[in-house]
């Protein structure tokens, strides 16, 4: 048995050595990744953006200062002063099922590394057989006895190894790897995409409100004024016109409500279904545009750190990394393979000398494969693995172009929706002075009913245009946070590496 132990210890040791040298001694085949250069950009839109303008004594209209260089907080949405928005957010940040299924997607991709890797080492398997047979007797015993029944008791060790030669193994972790980025980049898109739809939801909810609540006093106002003309009608100082002109101006501002109403009943679904939980139930959390604050000092990340931040960008970049791989991974299936094993065991009639002196053995193979035809298979695999590559790289670049287009919209939005508060601000004052003074020359009997009507109507619409422009700006500080990547970076709960 000491002959057969140090025989196999050889064996084991040559069959070490060879993988040893082999996984050493082989090179990586295909391009080296170079991650691409960022855009040599110096700013976002032509004339540089630094201050809003102001909109004086109306919620949302404070001018708006942008911080060049300045990074973001991991938590952008608590500038809005909100304590219910910050609540929701965060609910929603460990309830949403999307998080959860990204998060489980990252998993997947960092295991799928990690069984990759088990690739560089060598297979070890342990087996054991028992056979009990009988020889023809017109045949030649198997045993060394001539027993034509007996008992065979096997056990056994294989090992087997495909040293990396060409990096094919290599190039795979590698590309599995690049996959494992994009999942974790994947993740923080999931995030942010997450926390602004949450927050542009609050918003628009806020919006509605206001809005159903300027409609409710509108109608209160219209109905008064339409319980006075029936009752001047009756005395004869209007005429049936008016009175009917009236009626259609309240019938119209009422027919106004039932949207808006079920508008902001889905908008408590959507926060709802964001929040991870089911419409059913409804939200603790409401919201008023009188209770967010507008934030006076925006971060503006430079142009360089833009695509480190996106995690768009970084998702394609990742993309690009695997497809470089892949071009590896295609030229070494075009050249030759190796594969070394081995087998040690013993083989005895009786169970109890198994390991005993003899009944040894083991073998040892070596073997190479080289791809001679295949139709072109392989060959035009690695065409199509380059032009997959120029694919990605090209995506990566349509992709940065677009992450620089959406923070210059949302810059360009910000000023004329500063621009856009200041015009509807005046513009409800002129109606409002416009209303007033239809009123008092129609009491004096210097105007008609219409004239009072259209002056009404104007004031109206003047009212929803200044919400719609307060919404807008809230709304836009929220997609430039967005634009800018969210600060995911200054997160815990986003791995990043």
């Amino acid at each position: 048995m000491t002959s057969t132990r140090t025989s196999s210890l050889t064996w084991f040791g040559a069959l070490t050595l060879s993988a040893v040298m082999l996984f050493t001694s082989g090179c990586i085949v295909g391009p080296k990744y170079k991650a691409p250069a960022p855009p040599q950009v110096t700013g976002y839109t032509p004339a540089p953006i630094a201050t809003t303008s102001a909109a004086p004594n109306i919620g949302g209209g404070e001018a708006q200062k942008f911080i060049s260089g300045q990074d973001i907080p991991g938590e952008w949405w608590t500038v809005f002063h909100s304590k219910p928005l910050d609540d929701l957010i965060e609910r929603a940040l460990k309830a949403n099922p999307d998080i959860k299924a990204a998060q489980a997607a990252l998993l997947v991709a960092r295991e799928n590394v990690l069984a990759q890797r088990g690739a560089y080492f060598p297979n070890l398997s342990a087996s054991f057989s028992a056979d009990h047979s009988k020889t023809s007797d017109v045949v030649s015993s198997f045993t060394s006895n001539g027993a034509l029944t007996y008992s065979l008791y096997t056990p056994q060790v294989a090992v087997s190894f495909v040293p990396d030669v060409f990096g094919l193994n290599r190039r795979t972790v590698e590309s599995l790897a690049a996959q494992e980025q994009q999942a974790r980049y994947a993740l923080a898109a999931t995030h942010i995409t997450l926390s602004s739809n949450v927050a542009a939801a609050a918003i628009q909810e806020a919006s509605l409100r206001a809005q159903i609540d300027a409609t409710l006093e509108l109608i209160t106002i219209n109905t008064d004024e339409l319980k006075i003309l029936r009752e001047q009608f009756t005395k004869g100082y209007v005429s049936r016109l008016d009175v009917a002109a009236q009626e259609s101006q309240l019938a119209q501002v009422e027919a106004t409500l039932p949207p808006l109403l079920k508008q902001l009943a889905q908008q408590r679904d959507l926060l709802a279904a964001l929040a991870g939980g089911f419409p059913d139930k409804d939200l603790p959390e409401t919201f008023e545009l009188s209770s967010l604050q507008l934030p006076q000092e925006l971060p503006v990340s430079l142009p360089s750190q833009l695509v480190e931040q996106r995690p768009d960008v970084r998702q394609a970049e990742a993309n690009l990394h695997s497809a470089c791989a892949q071009i590896g991974i295609a030229v070494a299936n075009r050249l030759p393979s190796f594969a070394l094993t081995g087998d040690v065991g013993s083989m005895a009639l009786v169970f109890t000398r198994i390991f005993s002196s003899g009944t040894g053995f083991f073998d040892l193979a070596g073997g190479v494969t080289q791809p001679v035809f295949d139709g072109g298979t392989l060959r035009h695999r690695e065409l199509a693995a380059r032009d997959a590559y120029l694919q990605a790289s090209e995506q990566y670049r349509s992709t940065v172009i677009t992450a620089f287009q959406n923070v210059a919209d949302t810059l360009n939005a910000l000023e004329q929706d500063a621009d856009g508060l200041a015009a509807a601000v005046k513009a409800r004052d002129a109606a409002k002075v416009t209303l007033d003074l239809s009123q008092r020359q129609y009491q004096s009997g210097y105007a008609n009913y219409l004239a009072l009507l259209s002056a009404e109507q104007a004031y109206q619409q003047a009212v929803i245009n200044l919400f719609q422009a307060q919404t807008n700006h809230y709304a836009d500080t929220v997609a430039l946070f967005q634009a800018l990547g969210g600060g995911w970076w200054n997160r815990t709960d986003i791995p990043k590496n």
